[in-house]
């Protein structure tokens, strides 16, 4: 399969059919990349040509699994729990307190979103930061917590909740024995917690199923807009902003800015994190 080459007429078919399908985009300087795990999805389905399998993935009656397969293949899922401790301190410190002190004036849902949530590490660190709220600060609600993502895969292993040590790399040591069983090279996360996520596959490009996402708190959508074109990525933003609540909070990657985006969000500077408002 290494010696298969994808022509630049195909490259830029499956290209833009991967875009019309997720708003995922490979420019051209990622042909390459996009060629190298293509081949590997070919040799699993046995074709023996790119237009091959781009008729699968276009015509067949098996596109729409090929294509969660695909994306499952073109997706870099790299992530760990407690990923970016300054993001998830000014969760824990600044934006929940805030967050409840207007809730005490009516209102009792806590509702977080985790956009693109990989197999599940971000969710459960969320929902493990909150239960050491519920339990230290007397919460009088349960927190909702919603966590997608547009492959199958990633889901099937975030409801496992089973994980190698390296996803748990920057996981502080309280949190490891308190959430988690050691089970020879992996580690389990607790029911207590698995119960708190509520997991989905959802593609963000989807407007009948992003548009059932509201009312919400908090989004999580980080190190996602990457894989985004332009359009796709103002088309994305403007969906959060309407599935937040007027004062609901965005955290995207560190590394990511909203500044050629949107304007519609307030900037939020906090130690070392900057979040995005909803005034």
């Amino acid at each position: 399969m290494s010696s298969l080459t994808l022509s630049d007429e195909k490259f830029k078919q499956i290209r833009d059919l991967i875009y019309e399908e997720s708003g995922m985009y490979f420019a051209n300087t990622k042909k390459y990349l996009l060629e190298n795990r293509l081949s590997k999805r070919l040799e699993e389905v046995q074709l023996s040509s790119f237009d091959e399998y781009y008729y699968l993935l276009k015509y067949s009656a098996k596109r729409k699994e090929e294509l969660s397969r695909l994306f499952d293949q073109v997706t870099i899922n790299e992530t760990s729990f407690f990923r970016d401790m300054p993001q998830l301190q000014a969760f824990e410190k600044e934006v929940i307190p805030e967050i409840l002190k207007r809730k005490d004036r009516g209102g009792q849902e806590l509702r977080i979103w985790s956009a693109g949530c990989s197999s599940g590490q971000e969710p459960y660190t969320l929902a493990m930061i909150l239960k050491e709220l519920m339990e230290t600060k007397a919460f009088k609600f349960v927190p909702e917590i919603m966590a997608n993502d547009i492959s199958g895969a990633m889901i099937l292993e975030a409801e496992r909740g089973v994980y190698m040590d390296y996803y748990l790399r920057n996981t502080p040591d309280y949190y490891k024995s308190k959430y988690f069983t050691h089970k020879g090279e992996t580690y389990i996360i607790s029911d207590a917690i698995k119960l708190m996520v509520k997991f989905s596959i959802m593609n963000l490009l989807d407007e009948e199923k992003v548009g059932t996402m509201k009312n919400i708190d908090v989004i999580f959508c980080r190190n996602v807009l990457i894989y985004f074109a332009e359009e796709a990525k103002k088309k994305l933003i403007e969906t959060f902003y309407e599935a937040l609540k007027p004062g609901g909070y965005l955290f995207i990657g560190h590394s990511e800015s909203l500044h050629s985006i949107s304007r519609a969000f307030k900037l939020m500077l906090f130690p070392n994190a900057i979040v995005y408002k909803k005034e």
